[in-house]
């Protein structure tokens, strides 16, 4: 007992710091192993754009950069209503990206290069909006090239796969709307589409539900420049297609490429449209390679009988083929909310 208190008391009349007990060391780093990183802030989800500066960011451009790169959950972007006078790019790194306006009519997203203008911009180039990131949507949204009847001027031009328009508006004159690249699955689901020439031109898959496709003059819709790889190009169901008062010999397409493949099923013709459907480019050849056809048309542009004779009328057994399930399936089936 003597010695018990002693030692306690022993300990007692210590220093506080050699009374306690001592704090072990930091663990040493591993040789050549760098210092742990912190970890990254949380991902917003929700990010809103308004011109007048009243929002998260000014313009949709710096919105779009400040998603996460290869994100894999859907980032929304909210657009309050206004003209954003943009030339922007969703770059390929850019994933899962969803555009929302509050209406087409009120979000507009406009330029006005063109084919041949002082900046030297063709075809390929004159876009105001260029999408290569995939999973990209956009709903109540206006794209629009302001150029005129200048030559080529693209609105929108889409490289990304499994690329979304619900509700937009593509406006301008030749060669408006570009679903641009072989790879490319995209859906455009109750939209409004103008133009002149060619004004939905390129090698993506590419199905049109329930939109309007209106002509400005005489001249072609659709100008598909489908594979021979592709068992789809691009497919219009239950469309409407409407003119201006200057355009009344409009064909349903033509061949870009000598494998163009363009579908209408169940769509509505305005007189406009010419009673042989279909052209083949000044090129006889076409027509033996190209596949135009039409499944149960209606209004005064549905003329069967009077159509280009290396056209097809497909059959409903035919025509069950045309699903979405189908038509966008591929290596990586995707199948889009109808």
């Amino acid at each position: 007992m003597v010695r018990y208190f002693l030692g306690a008391a022993w300990l007692l009349a210590l220093p506080p710091a050699l009374a306690q007990s001592p704090t072990p060391p930091p663990a040493a780093n591993p040789a050549g192993m760098p210092p742990a990183r912190p970890a990254p802030p949380p991902q917003l989800l929700l990010l809103t754009v308004a011109p007048d500066g009243s929002s998260d960011y000014r313009t949709i451009q710096e919105a779009v950069q400040a998603v996460r790169d290869l994100s894999q959950v859907t980032v929304t972007i909210r657009l309050r209503p206004g003209t954003y006078r943009e030339k922007l790019v969703v770059p390929a790194h850019k994933t899962r990206i969803r555009l929302v306006g509050e209406s087409a009519a009120t979000t507009i997203i406009t330029g006005a290069d063109h084919t041949g203008d002082a900046a030297g911009h063709n075809t390929y180039s004159s876009q105001t909006v260029l999408v290569q990131g995939n999973d990209f949507t956009a709903e109540n949204i206006t794209f629009e090239n302001a150029a005129g009847a200048v030559g080529q001027a693209v609105a929108l031009h889409v490289d990304g796969d499994r690329a979304t328009f619900r509700h937009c508006r593509m406006l301008g004159n030749q060669d408006t709307l570009f679903p641009a690249v072989e790879n490319s699955r995209q859906y455009y689901q109750d939209c409004y589409i103008e133009g002149t020439t060619d004004f939905i031109f390129g090698m993506a898959t590419a199905v049109f539900d329930r939109c309007e496709i209106r002509s400005k003059r005489n001249s072609y819709i659709a100008a598909a420049a489908t594979t021979e790889r592709q068992a789809y190009g691009f497919v219009f169901r239950d469309c409407k297609l409407t003119a201006d008062s200057a355009a009344h010999q409009v064909f349903l397409a033509r061949p870009w490429r000598p494998h163009s493949r363009t579908v209408y099923l169940r769509c509505e013709l305005g007189a406009h449209i010419l009673p042989a459907g279909w052209d083949n480019w000044r090129d006889a050849a076409n027509e033996r390679t190209a596949y135009y056809a039409e499944y149960q048309s209606t209004g005064p542009g549905a003329n069967p009988n009077a159509r280009a004779k290396w056209s097809h009328q497909l059959t409903a057994k035919q025509a069950r083929r045309y699903t979405l399930k189908n038509i966008f399936g591929g290596e990586s089936g995707w199948l889009p909310q109808e």
